[in-house]
Protein backbone atom coordinates (compact mmCIF):
# COMPACT_ATOMS: atom_id res chain seq x y z
CA UNK A 1 0.00 0.00 0.00
CA UNK A 2 0.94 3.43 -0.83
CA UNK A 3 2.76 5.29 2.14
CA UNK A 4 2.58 8.67 1.42
CA UNK A 5 -0.45 11.19 1.25
CA UNK A 6 -2.69 12.85 3.47
CA UNK A 7 -4.11 11.60 6.50
CA UNK A 8 -7.74 10.94 4.93
CA UNK A 9 -6.01 9.39 1.63
CA UNK A 10 -4.35 6.72 3.78
CA UNK A 11 -7.77 6.02 5.98
CA UNK A 12 -9.57 5.18 2.62
CA UNK A 13 -6.30 3.55 1.28
CA UNK A 14 -6.60 1.46 4.24
CA UNK A 15 -9.91 0.13 3.82
CA UNK A 16 -8.87 -0.59 -0.25
CA UNK A 17 -6.20 -3.07 1.24
CA UNK A 18 -8.35 -3.83 4.15
CA UNK A 19 -6.85 -7.53 4.83
CA UNK A 20 -3.31 -7.19 4.64
CA UNK A 21 -2.06 -4.12 3.01
CA UNK A 22 -0.53 -5.54 0.26
CA UNK A 23 -3.13 -7.00 -1.61
CA UNK A 24 -6.16 -6.53 -3.63
CA UNK A 25 -9.14 -8.67 -5.07
CA UNK A 26 -10.99 -5.55 -6.81
CA UNK A 27 -14.56 -6.88 -8.84
CA UNK A 28 -15.67 -4.74 -11.36
CA UNK A 29 -19.27 -4.22 -11.75
CA UNK A 30 -19.51 -1.87 -14.42
CA UNK A 31 -19.57 -4.34 -17.50
CA UNK A 32 -23.46 -3.68 -17.68
CA UNK A 33 -22.92 0.17 -18.63
CA UNK A 34 -20.82 -0.94 -22.13
CA UNK A 35 -22.37 -4.80 -22.84
CA UNK A 36 -25.96 -4.93 -21.16
CA UNK A 37 -26.74 -6.97 -18.68
CA UNK A 38 -24.24 -9.62 -17.83
CA UNK A 39 -24.50 -10.81 -14.37
CA UNK A 40 -26.59 -14.14 -15.51
CA UNK A 41 -29.77 -13.32 -14.51
CA UNK A 42 -28.44 -12.38 -10.90
CA UNK A 43 -29.51 -9.24 -8.97
CA UNK A 44 -26.50 -6.98 -8.64
CA UNK A 45 -27.49 -6.62 -5.11
CA UNK A 46 -27.67 -10.43 -4.40
CA UNK A 47 -24.16 -10.74 -6.14
CA UNK A 48 -22.97 -8.03 -4.05
CA UNK A 49 -23.95 -9.72 -1.07
CA UNK A 50 -21.84 -12.70 -2.47
CA UNK A 51 -18.85 -11.29 -3.13
CA UNK A 52 -18.68 -9.71 0.06
CA UNK A 53 -19.41 -12.56 2.12
CA UNK A 54 -16.65 -14.47 0.40
CA UNK A 55 -13.52 -12.22 0.49
CA UNK A 56 -13.59 -9.13 -2.09
CA UNK A 57 -12.06 -6.40 -0.93
CA UNK A 58 -14.00 -4.23 -3.17
CA UNK A 59 -16.03 -3.62 -6.38
CA UNK A 60 -16.37 -1.33 -8.89
CA UNK A 61 -20.01 -0.09 -9.64
CA UNK A 62 -21.24 2.50 -11.61
CA UNK A 63 -23.16 5.74 -9.72
CA UNK A 64 -26.93 4.33 -10.45
CA UNK A 65 -26.33 0.65 -9.19
CA UNK A 66 -25.75 1.85 -5.86
CA UNK A 67 -29.53 2.62 -5.72
CA UNK A 68 -30.39 -0.98 -5.71
CA UNK A 69 -27.21 -2.12 -3.12
CA UNK A 70 -27.74 -2.21 0.37
CA UNK A 71 -25.27 -0.43 2.41
CA UNK A 72 -24.67 -3.34 4.73
CA UNK A 73 -22.45 -5.08 1.94
CA UNK A 74 -19.96 -2.53 2.59
CA UNK A 75 -18.92 -2.89 6.15
CA UNK A 76 -16.60 -5.33 4.75
CA UNK A 77 -16.17 -4.49 1.41
CA UNK A 78 -15.10 -1.52 -0.25
CA UNK A 79 -17.01 0.85 -2.74
CA UNK A 80 -15.04 2.00 -5.73
CA UNK A 81 -17.39 4.26 -8.13
CA UNK A 82 -16.71 4.19 -11.83
CA UNK A 83 -16.35 7.32 -13.56
CA UNK A 84 -15.56 6.40 -17.15
CA UNK A 85 -18.27 5.00 -19.66
CA UNK A 86 -18.77 3.92 -23.27
CA UNK A 87 -21.51 1.47 -25.20
CA UNK A 88 -20.31 -1.11 -27.58
CA UNK A 89 -22.49 0.46 -29.95
CA UNK A 90 -20.38 3.64 -30.36
CA UNK A 91 -18.88 4.43 -33.35
CA UNK A 92 -15.59 4.33 -31.51
CA UNK A 93 -16.16 1.74 -28.58
CA UNK A 94 -13.01 2.51 -27.66
CA UNK A 95 -13.65 6.25 -26.49
CA UNK A 96 -14.35 6.43 -23.16
CA UNK A 97 -16.24 9.41 -21.48
CA UNK A 98 -16.63 11.05 -18.02
CA UNK A 99 -19.81 10.35 -16.22
CA UNK A 100 -19.35 11.41 -13.00
CA UNK A 101 -17.09 13.12 -10.57
CA UNK A 102 -15.15 13.24 -7.64
CA UNK A 103 -17.29 14.78 -5.66
CA UNK A 104 -20.28 13.48 -6.64
CA UNK A 105 -18.56 9.79 -5.82
CA UNK A 106 -18.21 11.20 -2.29
CA UNK A 107 -21.63 11.85 -1.94
CA UNK A 108 -22.49 8.02 -2.50
CA UNK A 109 -19.80 7.09 -0.16
CA UNK A 110 -16.99 5.76 -2.07
CA UNK A 111 -13.74 5.02 -0.81
CA UNK A 112 -12.49 5.30 -4.26
CA UNK A 113 -13.30 6.02 -7.42
CA UNK A 114 -11.63 5.08 -10.87
CA UNK A 115 -11.07 5.89 -14.66
CA UNK A 116 -10.93 3.99 -17.75
CA UNK A 117 -7.87 4.87 -20.30
CA UNK A 118 -7.10 3.11 -23.34
CA UNK A 119 -3.86 3.86 -24.49
CA UNK A 120 -3.40 4.05 -28.49
CA UNK A 121 -7.01 4.75 -28.97
CA UNK A 122 -8.03 7.75 -31.00
CA UNK A 123 -8.86 9.17 -27.99
CA UNK A 124 -6.29 8.98 -26.49
CA UNK A 125 -5.83 12.50 -25.56
CA UNK A 126 -9.70 13.00 -24.09
CA UNK A 127 -8.75 9.95 -21.95
CA UNK A 128 -5.50 11.31 -21.35
CA UNK A 129 -6.80 14.96 -20.02
CA UNK A 130 -9.69 13.60 -18.17
CA UNK A 131 -7.38 11.23 -16.17
CA UNK A 132 -5.36 14.26 -14.87
CA UNK A 133 -8.36 16.09 -13.95
CA UNK A 134 -9.85 13.57 -12.32
CA UNK A 135 -6.09 13.10 -10.47
CA UNK A 136 -6.78 16.98 -9.60
CA UNK A 137 -9.77 16.37 -7.94
CA UNK A 138 -8.54 13.42 -5.69
CA UNK A 139 -5.99 15.11 -4.34
CA UNK A 140 -8.11 17.71 -3.45
CA UNK A 141 -10.37 15.57 -2.43
CA UNK A 142 -8.28 12.93 -0.55
CA UNK A 143 -9.88 10.29 -2.61
CA UNK A 144 -7.42 7.20 -3.78
CA UNK A 145 -7.58 6.89 -8.00
CA UNK A 146 -7.65 3.43 -9.29
CA UNK A 147 -6.68 3.93 -13.23
CA UNK A 148 -7.80 1.16 -15.50
CA UNK A 149 -5.26 1.57 -18.32
CA UNK A 150 -5.54 -1.17 -21.70
CA UNK A 151 -2.99 -0.79 -24.92
CA UNK A 152 -6.31 -0.94 -27.46
CA UNK A 153 -6.58 0.96 -30.75
CA UNK A 154 -5.74 0.78 -33.99
CA UNK A 155 -2.35 0.90 -33.92
CA UNK A 156 -2.26 -1.75 -31.27
CA UNK A 157 -1.75 -4.98 -32.21
CA UNK A 158 -0.68 -7.28 -29.10
CA UNK A 159 -2.38 -5.60 -25.59
CA UNK A 160 -0.12 -7.90 -23.66
CA UNK A 161 3.15 -6.48 -24.97
CA UNK A 162 5.13 -5.88 -22.09
CA UNK A 163 6.33 -2.58 -23.57
CA UNK A 164 3.14 -1.49 -23.71
CA UNK A 165 1.57 -2.28 -20.30
CA UNK A 166 5.00 -0.42 -18.48
CA UNK A 167 3.98 2.54 -20.81
CA UNK A 168 0.46 2.59 -19.54
CA UNK A 169 1.66 1.69 -15.97
CA UNK A 170 3.91 4.59 -15.77
CA UNK A 171 1.35 6.92 -18.03
CA UNK A 172 -1.42 6.50 -14.65
CA UNK A 173 1.54 6.66 -12.16
CA UNK A 174 3.14 9.89 -13.34
CA UNK A 175 -0.46 10.98 -13.64
CA UNK A 176 -1.41 10.32 -10.18
CA UNK A 177 -2.86 6.90 -9.89
CA UNK A 178 -2.64 5.00 -6.87
CA UNK A 179 -3.13 1.84 -8.34
CA UNK A 180 -3.49 0.73 -11.45
CA UNK A 181 -5.41 -2.04 -13.56
CA UNK A 182 -3.67 -3.56 -16.96
CA UNK A 183 -3.47 -6.50 -19.01
CA UNK A 184 -1.07 -9.04 -17.63
CA UNK A 185 1.79 -9.44 -19.47
CA UNK A 186 2.77 -12.48 -21.22
CA UNK A 187 5.20 -13.83 -18.91
CA UNK A 188 5.90 -14.15 -15.05
CA UNK A 189 9.76 -12.72 -16.07
CA UNK A 190 8.16 -10.13 -17.99
CA UNK A 191 5.56 -9.18 -15.40
CA UNK A 192 7.93 -8.80 -12.53
CA UNK A 193 10.08 -6.39 -14.65
CA UNK A 194 6.64 -4.12 -14.85
CA UNK A 195 5.65 -4.33 -11.69
CA UNK A 196 9.38 -3.76 -10.23
CA UNK A 197 9.37 -0.42 -11.93
CA UNK A 198 6.54 1.01 -11.50
CA UNK A 199 5.98 3.14 -8.38
CA UNK A 200 2.20 2.24 -7.93
CA UNK A 201 0.23 -1.11 -7.07
CA UNK A 202 -0.51 -3.04 -10.54
CA UNK A 203 -3.90 -4.89 -10.43
CA UNK A 204 -4.18 -6.80 -13.50
CA UNK A 205 -7.09 -7.12 -15.37
CA UNK A 206 -9.07 -10.99 -15.30
CA UNK A 207 -9.16 -10.84 -19.32
CA UNK A 208 -11.28 -13.50 -21.31
CA UNK A 209 -13.66 -16.22 -19.76
CA UNK A 210 -11.52 -19.09 -19.12
CA UNK A 211 -12.46 -22.49 -19.17
CA UNK A 212 -12.41 -23.38 -15.58
CA UNK A 213 -12.17 -21.89 -12.18
CA UNK A 214 -8.68 -23.59 -11.88
CA UNK A 215 -7.40 -21.96 -15.26
CA UNK A 216 -8.85 -18.67 -13.57
CA UNK A 217 -6.34 -19.80 -11.02
CA UNK A 218 -3.63 -20.39 -12.38
CA UNK A 219 -3.84 -17.46 -14.39
CA UNK A 220 -4.23 -15.36 -11.05
CA UNK A 221 -0.74 -17.38 -9.42
CA UNK A 222 1.39 -16.36 -12.46
CA UNK A 223 0.11 -12.55 -12.35
CA UNK A 224 0.90 -12.92 -8.58
CA UNK A 225 4.22 -14.66 -9.01
CA UNK A 226 5.35 -11.66 -11.17
CA UNK A 227 4.97 -8.99 -8.65
CA UNK A 228 1.33 -7.67 -9.35
CA UNK A 229 -0.84 -6.77 -6.20
CA UNK A 230 -3.48 -8.40 -7.04
CA UNK A 231 -5.92 -8.96 -9.81
CA UNK A 232 -9.73 -6.99 -11.04
CA UNK A 233 -11.35 -9.48 -12.46
CA UNK A 234 -15.37 -9.56 -13.41
CA UNK A 235 -16.38 -12.04 -15.82
CA UNK A 236 -15.06 -14.60 -14.50
CA UNK A 237 -16.13 -14.33 -11.58
CA UNK A 238 -20.05 -12.63 -11.69
CA UNK A 239 -20.40 -15.22 -15.05
CA UNK A 240 -18.73 -18.25 -13.59
CA UNK A 241 -21.81 -21.02 -11.81
CA UNK A 242 -20.68 -20.32 -8.46
CA UNK A 243 -19.72 -16.60 -7.76
CA UNK A 244 -18.59 -17.00 -4.57
CA UNK A 245 -17.00 -19.92 -4.20
CA UNK A 246 -14.72 -18.31 -7.27
CA UNK A 247 -14.16 -15.33 -5.42
CA UNK A 248 -13.53 -17.09 -1.94
CA UNK A 249 -10.78 -19.22 -3.85
CA UNK A 250 -9.33 -15.99 -5.48
CA UNK A 251 -9.28 -14.08 -1.98
CA UNK A 252 -7.10 -17.26 -0.34
CA UNK A 253 -4.94 -17.60 -3.31
CA UNK A 254 -4.31 -13.39 -3.98
CA UNK A 255 -3.73 -13.04 -0.04
CA UNK A 256 -1.03 -15.77 0.61
CA UNK A 257 1.24 -16.04 -2.51
CA UNK A 258 4.62 -14.03 -2.10
CA UNK A 259 5.62 -12.06 -5.76
CA UNK A 260 8.69 -13.38 -7.50
CA UNK A 261 10.42 -9.87 -7.35
CA UNK A 262 10.34 -10.30 -3.39
CA UNK A 263 11.45 -13.78 -3.77
CA UNK A 264 14.32 -12.76 -5.92
CA UNK A 265 15.26 -9.47 -3.31
CA UNK A 266 15.74 -12.29 -0.32
CA UNK A 267 18.06 -14.00 -2.86
CA UNK A 268 19.83 -10.46 -3.54
CA UNK A 269 20.53 -9.91 0.50
CA UNK A 270 21.29 -13.52 0.80
CA UNK A 271 23.96 -13.36 -1.49
CA UNK A 272 25.38 -9.98 0.06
Amino acid sequence: MIVNGSFARQVRLGRLFRRDGRRLLVVPLDHSVTDGPVTGGRRVNQLIGRLSDNGTDAVVLHKGALRYVDHRHFAATSLIVHLSASTAHAPDPDAKYLVASVEEALRLGADAVSVHVNLGSAEEARQVADLGMVADACDRWNVPLLAMMYPRGPKITNPRDAGLIAHAATLAADLGADVVKTPCAATVAEMADITRDCPVPIVVAGGPRRASTDDVLGYVRDALRGGAAGVAMGRNVFAAEDPGTVTRRLAELIHQIEPVTHQLDQLEVAAV
